[in-house]
């Protein structure tokens, strides 16, 4: 029997094969292994025996060709179909209806041909979250905001502010501050489209925004405190950290759009109110402090003063985290704006310096390194153009830019005298404002030099250091010869405030001189009068009396002469002031606390110098109020127009009007005699007009340089009388009426006064 069925196998196709189900042991336990790993990937598990192979199911794809194989199989072998029949019916009764695969794959289960990233029921959430929020964005994007909602917000706020209702509101200012930079942001509830909305949205914001946010977080500020209370600090601060957040930023956004003066001030106040609120998020921090260094560099003036208020704020409570960065942006800052300097841009400037040394006055550990930086950054670039003597390496240091950094930094030393911090940084500044002035030591660049000399006469009365400045002034009278007569006359005076160099043309004029002369005499005063109380003012004094004295010998002209005299007056009594008071001391010259207490004694009471001082500081300030006014008034005038006849047009009228006088053929020729006789006249007259505008501008001269001349004004006077004499005299009215008559006799008349 097995031999039987082993030969009719022999004659079975590979399918009969397979699904006779006659197999080894070992093909059994295959099976067995196959069948669990399909069940392992997902699919049924079924019986290997009514498996149908998958490769032959792709090549015949029909049932019915199955169908003929186990007839076939019914035919030639009926005993192994009875065992079939026997042991497995499932196999034998199958559908034999011809289907496609597309049936077969929804009659069983497949594997698919690429695995899936598990999802979970989440994402789905958030795909069906992302679909209604789509939805409802298009719903709200119909909400435009409009007075009466507003109106509605402010009574709201004053009563109870809700998180709910302080995000609608937020909401809708960062709405309307999208519509500044001509955007709308998608992600809106709300939409500004009129301008009164928006200015009545900001205007609600700005007033009543802060006080809804105090009173939403259960703040309470205590003005006697001056520890700033963090909102941070606040249980409701989570709750509500991301709508504040919103809102600042919007501020800030608000700030980088706005251009009106008014406007920005308002914005600047309400931003500083919000500090606290900022130092929370270190992000909406830092865009605020650009915003604000911006507006303290370039704004108008409250805008300046309120940036620096909200920066000073932020520095003193988060110091260790925003000082540096702040006091390096503003240097950047001030130095930049100051490479240009004219008459409106030095108040600017001096606020600047003002301000800058109060934050420096923060911390003196962290303004030593910055200023050891800077002023060995000044240092290197002066011992450049020392060593190299170039054009290029000159204009590194003689511009505006490196002169008010001289005047900062000398500004800070002496403010935040005395430190033991800053102490050793003066020597070196000190050393560059000299080598400033010695640099390029020609005439040209003396307004230069006066503006090193002021410097170093701030630095020493504010801290206590002598230094040399009165050589370098003194230097000046030597070297400018104030006798000479300039070769050009001005209209304006030089403003030696907003100049470092002269030109060739301005050292030829009169106002040089007389600008020189003023300047000097400011700053000798001044330097005189932060020593008037020392006790060695009269061996100080003594070179620059010496000086002086030599000056007044070799001037001869008055208005400078006098100026230096009245100084030499007040030097020299101060000396004999201190002179007999030092006489009266008992003690030596090596008591330096005995020295330090004199001085101190004597600053009390005062000095002629320094009562001199006082009164002539006053007058000053009234004349420079004065000038600036002045000027102003005369801007602000609107002068009218003369409008002069011409001399043509004149006489076409006259001869209109003296037609009938003359004689039209037979006069013809007495006539042209008269008309030459005019012309040669009229020469006369503008010579004579020539001379006029000669003794115009000597009389523009000052009264000394006439005083030289001596008896020359009596010559000229002469000479202009013979002029004078020599011109055509006008006709009277009797020969007026001789004319009209016969005209032959005035002809001989006027020969006979020209001969003459």
């Amino acid at each position: 029997m097995a031999g039987k069925q082993k030969r009719k196998l022999e004659d079975l196709s590979v399918d009969e094969f397979l699904l006779s189900g006659d197999f080894e042991s070992e093909d059994e336990e295959d099976s067995e292994e196959e069948t669990s790993r399909q069940s392992g990937l997902g699919k049924k598990k079924i019986n290997l025996k009514s498996a149908k192979p998958e490769t032959d199911l792709k090549k015949k794809g029909k049932a019915s060709e199955h169908k003929e194989q186990l007839s076939r199989l019914k035919n030639k072998d009926p005993e192994f179909f009875k065992f079939l029949q026997q042991n497995d019916q499932t196999l034998l009764n199958f559908d034999d209806t011809d289907s496609s695969e597309d049936e077969d794959e929804k009659k069983y289960h497949r594997l698919p041909s690429s695995l899936e990233e598990a999802t979970s029921s989440e994402d789905d959430d958030v795909q069906e979250d992302k679909k209604s929020s789509k939805k409802t964005k298009k719903a709200v994007e119909s909400i435009k905001v409009k007075d009466k909602m507003i109106e509605e917000w402010k009574v709201a706020m004053k009563k109870e502010p809700t998180p709910r209702l302080f995000r609608a509101v937020t909401q809708a200012f960062k709405a309307a501050v999208a519509t500044t930079k001509g955007e709308t942001d998608a992600q809106c509830r709300y939409k500004i489209e009129d301008s009164s909305v928006f200015n009545a949205l900001v205007l609600f914001c700005i007033r009543d925004i802060y006080v809804a946010l105090q009173k939403m977080l259960n703040l309470k500020t205590d003005k006697d405190t001056k520890k700033l209370l963090l909102p941070s600090s606040s249980p409701r601060w989570q709750k509500n950290q991301i709508d504040i957040k919103m809102y600042l930023s919007g501020v800030v956004q608000l700030l980088s759009c706005l251009t009106e003066a008014t406007v920005i001030s308002a914005v600047l106040r309400h931003a500083n109110q919000l500090v606290p609120y900022y130092l929370c998020l270190p992000k909406q921090c830092r865009h605020l402090i650009k915003q604000l260094l911006k507006q303290w560099s370039t704004g108008e003036e409250t805008s300046r003063v309120l940036a620096f208020l909200a920066l000073n704020k932020i520095c003193r409570h988060k110091q260790e985290k925003y000082l540096n960065y702040i006091l390096k942006r503003m240097y950047i800052s001030y130095v930049q704006n100051c490479k240009f300097t004219s008459p409106n841009m030095l108040p600017m400037i001096n606020f600047m310096q003002r301000t800058l040394t109060e934050m420096y006055a923060l911390d003196t550990q962290a303004t030593y390194q910055q200023a050891f930086i800077y002023i060995r950054q000044m240092a290197i670039h002066l011992r450049n153009a020392m060593t190299m003597k170039k054009k290029e390496t000159y204009q590194s240091v003689y511009n505006w830019q490196y002169i008010h950094c001289l005047y900062l930094w000398c500004r800070v030393l002496s403010t935040l005298h005395p430190s033991d911090v800053l102490q050793p940084l003066i020597y070196p500044l000190c050393q560059i404002l000299i080598g400033t002035i010695k640099l390029v030591p020609t005439s040209k660049y003396y307004p230069l030099r006066l503006h090193c000399c002021r410097a170093l006469t701030q630095l020493s009365s504010s801290t206590n250091t002598f230094v040399p400045v009165l050589p370098f002034l003194v230097e000046i009278f030597q070297q400018v010869e104030f006798n000479k007569k300039p070769k050009r006359m001005s209209k304006k005076p030089i403003n030696f405030a907003v100049i470092l160099k002269l030109s060739n043309v301005n050292l030829m004029e009169k106002a040089y001189k007389d600008g020189l002369i003023d300047q000097l005499y400011d700053l000798m005063l001044e330097y005189f009068h932060t020593q008037s109380s020392s006790i060695g003012f009269p061996e100080l004094a003594l070179p620059t009396i010496i000086q002086l004295k030599v000056f007044l010998k070799e001037c001869k002209v008055a208005n400078y002469c006098k100026p230096v005299r009245q100084l030499l007056e007040k030097v020299q009594e101060n000396s004999s002031h201190i002179t007999g008071r030092r006489q009266k001391a008992a003690f030596g010259v090596a008591d330096a606390t005995s020295v330090a207490a004199w001085e101190k004694q004597m600053q009390q009471e005062g000095t002629p110098l320094s009562r001199f001082y006082v009164q002539w500081k006053k007058l000053r300030e009234k004349e420079i109020q004065l000038e600036i006014s002045g000027k102003e008034r005369m801007e602000d005038l609107d002068l009218p127009e003369i409008k002069r006849r011409k001399i043509q047009e004149k006489k076409e009228e006259d001869k209109k009007e003296f037609k009938d006088l003359f004689q039209s053929d037979s006069d013809s020729d007495d006539d042209d005699g008269i008309k030459v006789k005019a012309k040669k006249g009229s020469r006369e007259s503008d010579d004579d007009d020539d001379d006029v505008d000669d003794d115009l501008q000597l009389s523009d001269m000052s009264g000394d340089e006439e005083m030289e001349g001596g008896d020359s004004g009596d010559e000229e006077e002469e000479e202009e009388d013979e002029k004078a004499s020599k011109a055509p005299q006008p006709l009277s009215s009797s020969a007026l009426m001789k004319l009209a008559e016969g005209g032959e006799d005035v002809v001989e008349d006027l020969e006979l006064s020209d001969d003459d």
